[in-house]
């Protein structure tokens, strides 16, 4: 909004000209996040608070974590409010890639906020039934890939998505594989956030340092000349959803001042569902999911641990037995934070070290630009 208000006046008044460059657009999309993320988070936190909304503690989780029953959650609110008010009012509204990234948020989050509601509010143990959920994303997912098949970004590269550590190498799909595979990351990146999402802050941290990165990354593929320099794919217009990056990542630290040990708040499915969404949505829109799954390696070990011990058990049960499953788990508990937990770890402990361990993937992430 502001772009298309100020930025013609730019010819006359030499300080809105500002407006025009990206950067700046950046730094106040980042600023605005985090101040909307201290003005509204109280605010919603009172009210979650007096309704009652408060978490449900698994009885078999940690012992620790029994002191964390009814803080309040669907604190995702104020990171999805944080993230779309700043990026309407930072960036362009007549480019796509904006459009779709909110999209991806709202959509993914009102799954979350419905998945929460039914939970808590209704008292329905399950939530929103588990294939419910996975139809809601599945859906979008879909809906992502038909759109950019039938109106792709860029045009010669449809269906494909950039390799990493290799110049202008491309994996080129056939158009309904291609649409399975969108359907893939964005259904697998919004489970990846929720399943992290077991400590404070430590999903919130992730995701800010995700969303550092990926607003470098969309504001290199939205350069000519970088993008030339680097061997990277050019997206024209690509370059605002660094604006939408930068949003995200100050609402992430915004939400993480009342989300850090001792949690005030949790996000809950409606802010971890449409943060997975949101950032599997432009990993895809900038050819650059295998850069997502690098980053966000953490969030991929997450996952990982998960499905490995649910098949691990699975089988060990189905071959040997109950008693035998129980006793050779692979992990002490899964998510892979709780492992470390079960082995005498404090939560601070390991939410900084899983910090650590995400600015590392970043780092190489962004060394693979440099790197080909």
């Amino acid at each position: 909004m502001f772009y298309h208000l100020f930025a013609p006046l730019g010819k006359k008044y030499i300080l809105f000209n500002l407006f025009n460059y990206i950067t700046f657009r950046i730094a106040g999309a980042t600023a605005t996040a985090l101040i909307v993320a201290f003005l509204v988070g109280p605010w919603i936190i009172d009210i979650l608070r007096r309704r009652n909304v408060g978490q449900v503690v698994r009885a078999e989780g940690p012992a620790s974590h029994q002191g964390k029953r009814g803080t309040p959650t669907m604190g995702g609110l104020i990171i999805i409010i944080a993230t779309v008010i700043p990026t309407l009012l930072w960036a362009r509204l007549d480019t796509r890639y904006v459009l779709v990234a909110v999209v991806a948020t709202l959509w993914m989050g009102a799954i979350g906020f419905l998945d929460d509601y039914l939970k808590i509010v209704r008292g329905k143990s399950q939530g929103l039934v588990a294939r419910w959920k996975l139809v809601g994303q599945v859906t979008f997912g879909i809906a992502l890939g038909t759109f950019l098949v039938l109106w792709p970004f860029v045009v010669e590269w449809r269906t494909a998505t950039q390799v990493p550590l290799f110049k202008y190498w491309f994996l080129v799909l056939p158009w309904p594989i291609y649409i399975a595979f969108v359907t893939l990351v964005v259904t697998g990146s919004s489970n990846a956030v929720n399943l992290t999402d077991g400590l404070d802050g430590l999903a919130t941290g992730l995701t800010a340092i995700v969303a550092g990165s990926f607003t470098i990354f969309a504001y290199v593929f939205g350069r000519a000349d970088y993008s030339k320099y680097l061997g990277v794919l050019y997206s024209p217009g690509a370059g605002e959803l660094a604006v939408f990056c930068a949003a995200l990542l100050g609402a992430s630290l915004g939400f993480l001042w009342y989300n850090a040990h001792p949690a005030k708040v949790f996000m809950g499915d409606t802010g971890s569902l449409a943060i997975g969404g949101a950032l599997g949505a432009i990993a895809i829109m900038l050819k650059a999911e295998f850069l997502l799954l690098i980053a966000g390696a953490v969030f991929v070990a997450e996952t990982l641990s998960v499905m490995i011990q649910v098949n691990v058990y699975r089988w060990n049960r189905k071959r040997r037995g109950k008693e035998y499953a129980d006793a050779h788990r692979v992990f002490r508990m899964a998510p892979l934070h709780h492992h470390f937990e079960k082995m005498g770890w404090a939560e601070p402990l390991v939410v900084m070290r899983f910090y650590i361990l995400g600015v590392l993937c970043a780092a190489i992430a962004l060394a693979t630009l440099k790197v080909r």
